[in-house]
C-alpha cells in the first residue's frame, strides 16, 4: 500500500451543519458509547468532521447517526490511533455505512483479521496518509488537529504507537492521546498540552496518566472510555487518585452514556 505524508493536510469540504437547534459558531464534541474503546466524532462549525477510533465492534454505528445529520453519508477523516481491536475493530462497519475521504493512522499495523480487512478498505476507498507529529487537518478555518505524536516510526508495544491528536478552536482544546503510556506522556511534556478537554490514556488504565503530563494539561474535563464492569479494571484508582489532585470533573462514559460538548471558541458547554 502506497504510504502518503503532508506536512500539512488541508481539508476544506463543505458539509452540513450538525443540529440546527447549533449555530454554525459552534463546533460539537462528542465522546461515544461504545463499550470498552474509544470512539470521538468531532464536527466543526462548517460541518467537515472527523472520528477518531471506532470501538470494537457495531455499537459506532448506533451512536454516530445520533450524532450526524441523518443525510450526512460522509466522514472528512477518520483516524485509527493504533490497530487494537478496541480501537479499529468498528471502523469496518463505519466503512460499510459512510464514505471516508481520508485515513490516517500511525503507520504500524499487525497480523489480525481485523486490521488486514480495515486496510484492504482503505486501500480501495480512501486517501491514506501516515501521521506524523507536525501535521495539521484544517477542518475550518479555525478548527486545526494537530499531530502531536508518533514523531517517527515506533517498535514494540502498539499502545505507544498511539497517535496523539490536539484539536482547537479558538480559545478551547481538546487532547486525544489513544493508549499511550506514561513513556510517551513525558516525552510530550516539551510541547504545549494545556487543554480544556482530555481524552484520558488507556480507558483509565494504570499504564496512563502520569501526574506531571496531568497537570500539564490541567483539563477542566477528564473523560474515561472504558466499559460498564470491564474486567481490565477501568479506570484504576491510581488513575481516578492521580486526576482528584487536578481541578478535573471526571466523566465516565460507562455511566454517563455518550458525552457531548460544544465550544464557542471561547468556552466549552457540555450537551
Amino acid at each position: 500500500m502506497m504510504k502518503v505524508s503532508f506536512i500539512t493536510l488541508l481539508f476544506f469540504v463543505q458539509g452540513a451543519v450538525l443540529f440546527e437547534i447549533f449555530e454554525e459558531k459552534y463546533l460539537l464534541v462528542a465522546f461515544l458509547d461504545v463499550g470498552q474503546g474509544d470512539a470521538i466524532y468531532i464536527q466543526a462549525p462548517n460541518g467537515n468532521d472527523i472520528l477518531i477510533d471506532g470501538g470494537a465492534g457495531n455499537d459506532v454505528l448506533r451512536e454516530l447517526p445520533s450524532i450526524m445529520d441523518l443525510s450526512d453519508k460522509e466522514i472528512d477523516v477518520v483516524i485509527g490511533t493504533h490497530p487494537d481491536k478496541d480501537h479499529i475493530g468498528g471502523l469496518i462497519p463505519v466503512f460499510d455505512r459512510y464514505v471516508v475521504k481520508n485515513f490516517l493512522d500511525p503507520g504500524v499495523g499487525n497480523d489480525t483479521l481485523i486490521y488486514k480487512e480495515l486496510m484492504k478498505r482503505v486501500e480501495k476507498e480512501s486517501n491514506y496518509v501516515v501521521a506524523r507529529k507536525g501535521m495539521k487537518i484544517y477542518l475550518d478555518k479555525d478548527v486545526i488537529a494537530e499531530v502531536l505524536f508518533p514523531d517517527r516510526d515506533i517498535q514494540g508495544d502498539t499502545n505507544n504507537t498511539s497517535v496523539i491528536l490536539k484539536v482547537s478552536y479558538g480559545e478551547t482544546d481538546i487532547l486525544l492521546t489513544g493508549d499511550a503510556s506514561k513513556g510517551v506522556e513525558r516525552y510530550l511534556l516539551k510541547q504545549n498540552l494545556e487543554s480544556e478537554i482530555l481524552k484520558v490514556g488507556h480507558h483509565g488504565s494504570k499504564t496512563s496518566s502520569d501526574p506531571l503530563f496531568l497537570k500539564e494539561v490541567s483539563p477542566l474535563y477528564a473523560i474515561i472510555s472504558a466499559g460498564a464492569e470491564n474486567r481490565y479494571g477501568h479506570p484504576h484508582a491510581s488513575v481516578l487518585s492521580a486526576l482528584g489532585q487536578t481541578d478535573a470533573e471526571v466523566l465516565e462514559i460507562a455511566e454517563e452514556g455518550t458525552i457531548l460538548f460544544v465550544s464557542d471558541g471561547k468556552t466549552f458547554l457540555r450537551k
